[in-house]
């Protein structure tokens, strides 16, 4: 269905309105069962009676990084290429990536052949599987130059203190909807001289030189449930742009918005421009990274924690959050674990923990753990605004840490801006140090799956089980 919004935009609805992470596999990690490739061979047959378009677009900048993507779709489902053109740049020469999306066929099925580049979606007309299937590959190739695929959005601040002019560059870790687009793209307030500048929402590459390199130059695939002018001013700016396309968001007869109503979905989507955030820079690659921030929203956290390399690598392969109408609409608001908050990892996951650990030790960056939750079941809220002030602290170096026995974890004493006592998590849980430790111990059996990770990663404070040694 395709509707004309007030805004002059396109808005389309889908069949499929989240990704198909459940029937999903790659060449590496699965293998492809004769029947799958008998069915991708049914595909190829397909293609002499379709009616394709065929559109090219450039993913990344770097000159590591940098690939002419091809995608082919069936004419009739022409606003996925519209969609997803609108986050990448005009490319040339021969493809590096191909995808092949027929959403008539049976499915959903998506199969990725990491090594040929190639990546199959049948039976699905959701734009999110065309879009990560250049990204997934993306990443796969980070890896193999030493480098870390990172489901991460990235920001630049430029600071001035006492006179001198400080630039402090940002990377956001975490789950579809949980607040890291909200928090990358946030301004944080800030004023001449002062700025800060949006480089990546999605998906980047750390690299061995510290280089984190970006992916899409043309625009951002937000979330839209909830967006409004007051809380997310310059999201809702570009996603009411005409140049916006919107997904699965409910428009009625005369065009008129609802990006609070779920009725279709709470995964509604806008593909907007870059052209259209006032903060976007001009540049997609953040060349000096000094602070990683892992999004969660365990209860039994504080609001930030200041976490060592081997805390932070293991934060990182925990990758704690709640699932989302992103991933799976019917297990939304579960609890959940994904290496890295990132479910589009190719190869070893053990391996992306210690190559995260290496990476951070050797370019100096620090870690944070960072609930936008609540702390306590039904206890306070963390809102954006404190969140956005703890951040701005860690930026400025103007937090006081101490490292609490009973969390054994190192956390604020003082924040400007924040009574940060409000927000100590055994406060609001009976039997917090119970929960702790089975927390912890969870933590631990977690871990442990993952053969070849690091034991250092695996002894830190935030999964070793009460009474065990530490390694740090």
């Amino acid at each position: 269905m395709e509707t004309t919004t007030e805004f002059g935009s396109p808005s389309y609805v889908s069949e499929c309105r989240s990704r198909s992470a459940d029937r999903t596999a790659n060449s590496i990690d699965d293998g492809i069962e004769d029947a799958e490739r008998s069915r991708i061979d049914d595909a190829h047959d397909q293609l002499e009676s379709e009616e394709l378009i065929c559109l090219d677009r450039q993913l990344g900048r770097h000159h590591d990084l940098s690939f002419t993507c091809r995608l082919f779709v069936p004419k009739d489902y022409a606003r996925i290429a519209l969609s997803w053109a609108t986050l990448l740049e005009p490319a040339a020469g021969d493809p590096d990536f191909v995808t092949l999306q027929l959403p008539d066929m049976d499915g959903p099925m998506i199969r990725v052949f990491p090594d040929e580049g190639v990546t199959y979606v049948l039976g699905s007309d959701y734009t999110g599987e065309a879009k990560k299937s250049f990204l997934r590959l993306f990443m796969y190739r980070a890896k193999q130059l030493g480098g870390l695929g990172l489901h991460a959005g990235t920001k630049r601040l430029q600071l001035v203190e006492t006179g001198k002019a400080r630039t402090v560059g940002q990377l956001f870790l975490g789950l579809s909807a949980t607040g890291k687009t909200t928090l990358t793209c946030h301004g944080f307030g800030l004023e001449p001289p002062e700025s800060m500048e949006l480089l990546q929402d999605d998906v980047c590459a750390m690299l061995p030189g510290g280089t984190v390199a970006g992916s899409e130059g043309g625009g951002l695939y937000i979330k839209t449930i909830g967006l409004s002018a007051k809380h997310h001013a310059s999201l809702y700016e570009a996603a009411t742009a005409e140049s916006a396309v919107l997904e699965n968001v409910t428009v009625d007869r005369d065009g008129n918005v609802d990006f609070n109503d779920g009725s279709l979905t709470t995964n509604g989507r806008a593909s907007i421009r870059r052209a259209d955030l006032p903060h976007a820079a001009d540049d997609i690659d953040l060349e000096s990274p000094d602070h990683v921030f892992f999004i969660t929203r365990n209860p039994l956290m504080p609001p930030i924690a200041k976490l060592s390399p081997t805390e932070g690598a293991a934060a990182f392969m925990l990758g704690e959050s709640i699932q989302t109408s992103a991933g799976d609409p019917d297990k939304a608001g579960d609890s959940i674990r994904v290496v890295g908050t990132n479910p589009f990892i190719i190869g070893s996951r053990g391996d992306e923990g210690n190559r995260f650990l290496e990476l951070v030790r050797d370019n100096d960056v620090e870690c944070f753990l960072l609930n936008t939750g609540e702390v306590g079941r039904e206890g306070i809220d963390i809102g954006v605004s404190e969140t956005v002030t703890l951040i701005n602290g860690v930026a400025r170096e103007t937090i006081e840490w101490t490292t609490d026995d009973r969390l054994e974890l190192t956390i604020p004493e003082s924040v400007p801006g924040i009574d940060i006592s409000e927000y100590y998590p055994p406060d609001y849980i009976q039997d917090f140090d119970d929960e702790l430790a089975v927390l912890r111990s969870e933590r631990w059996e977690y871990l442990s799956e993952f053969e070849d990770l690091d034991q250092a990663i695996l002894g830190s404070s935030l999964a070793t089980p009460v009474g065990r040694p530490r390694s740090e």
